[in-house]
């Protein structure tokens, strides 16, 4: 989450505003959405196609072949660890067009100029959502997961019908620290550690997970089993091989115009790390390579926290290495210095079943192991039936 949000604040994001917009679909699609990976990749692509038009259509001066640039998160969780299928995209309030520039030489320079959307207006969204709707309806109907009465039912529902599309939060471009707090809200996982406990004393065995807002019946707190946390972690899991976050538009690994774009994000001016932090310690301008690399742990600190691992608590000087011990008697002496132990601690033995593990069963009760006993020294047994691959049972 941390890494992800540093990495699209500095390598990627440009220093331009940026819109979060927010898409939910009636919950009579959102199982369609769980189950089928290409069902979310269309709704995903029919709400891009229609943002990019709003936007090009909104963006004073932007010609018919500005682009613009998204990233998105498909979130399959709600606030209560239910299911809940809905997506985030953090896009470019505004188009990039490009620009050719005379510098003397016989092939011309290629530079982006951004067109921002200064016209883009509530009335815009709201039409831009019933489009979204319609064409949604219309691509479940054409590939036979809607008949064609339900989808006419439900484009005469009110209140749009269940979809719902907001823009309200937005990015200024010189607020690297708030989008960098976009990025983590959008890259969270399922579920805040800080928000979940073991039960008291009078619900013992129970995993206690607070709700940031009450339910409807009145809820701020999930008691479950064990086994029923695991299950609903279990309903959150992606399908294997499928992106948690994509690039678009200008944006996006083969887009022509991507280095122009993001040569502009991480700049000095506008970086989200505190002014009292040593930019050098930390080693904030990394050198740019095509290989994607993970931020340092002292820079996620920074980042997160606004604390300084690297600086000194005593005396407020950058902390450096001095020496790696490997004898033993130094490292024991150190170790006596500091009054540290000198032993390493008890390994423990390993962990019983999990009928004991998670109190379902007595520790006085055998486990049962119901693994049949194999002498090697015995030939195979015969089957008392003859195996004939060749019929079909």
């Amino acid at each position: 989450m941390a890494d992800t949000a540093a990495h699209l604040t500095d390598h990627v994001i440009p220093a331009v505003p940026v819109r979060q917009w927010v898409l939910s679909v009636p919950k009579r699609l959102r199982w369609f959405l769980h189950r089928d990976p290409v069902v979310a990749d269309a709704v995903l692509h029919i709400l891009l196609r229609a943002l990019r038009r709003t936007l090009r259509a909104r963006s004073p001066g932007a010609g018919s072949e500005a682009r613009f640039g998204a990233v998105s998160f498909l979130h399959r969780f709600g606030a209560s660890l239910n299911p809940h299928f809905h997506y985030h995209l953090c896009v470019l309030d505004g188009v990039y067009e490009a620009v050719e520039e005379e510098t003397g030489e016989d092939v011309p320079s290629t530079s982006v100029r951004f067109h921002e959307a200064t016209a883009l207006t509530r009335a815009d969204v709201e039409a831009l959502q019933g489009i979204v709707r319609k064409r949604v309806l219309r691509w479940f109907v054409r590939h036979g997961l809607l008949e064609e009465r339900v989808a006419d039912e439900m484009l005469a529902w009110g209140h749009a019908g269940g979809f719902s599309l907001d823009a309200r939060v937005r990015i200024e471009a010189h607020d690297r620290a708030g989008l960098e707090r976009l990025l983590r809200y959008c890259a969270r996982p399922p579920f805040a550690l800080e928000r979940l406990e073991w039960g008291h004393r009078e619900a013992e065995g129970e995993v206690l997970y607070r709700l940031p807002r009450p339910t409807p019946d009145g809820r701020t707190v999930l008691r479950l089993s064990p086994l029923e946390f695991l299950a609903r972690l279990a309903a959150l899991v992606p399908p294997p091989r499928v992106h948690r976050h994509r690039y678009h538009g200008v944006l996006a690994p083969n887009s022509s115009l991507r280095s122009r774009v993001t040569a502009s994000a991480g700049d000095a001016a506008s970086h989200p790390f505190p002014q009292t932090t040593p930019v050098s310690m930390l080693s904030r301008r990394r050198a740019r390579s095509p290989s994607r690399r993970s931020s340092r742990w002292a820079s996620l600190l920074a980042r997160i926290y606004h604390a300084r691992p690297l600086v000194c608590p005593e005396c407020g000087e950058p902390m450096r290495l001095i020496a790696f011990l490997t004898d033993p008697f130094s490292i024991r002496d150190v170790l006596s210095h500091l009054r540290e132990p000198l032993r390493p601690p008890k390994v423990h033995p390993s962990r019983g079943p999990p009928e004991l593990a998670f109190g379902f069963a007595d520790a006085s009760d055998e486990y049962m192991d119901q693994t049949p006993a194999v002498d090697p020294t015995e030939p195979e047994p015969i089957p008392p039936y003859p195996m004939d691959q060749t019929r079909s049972w």
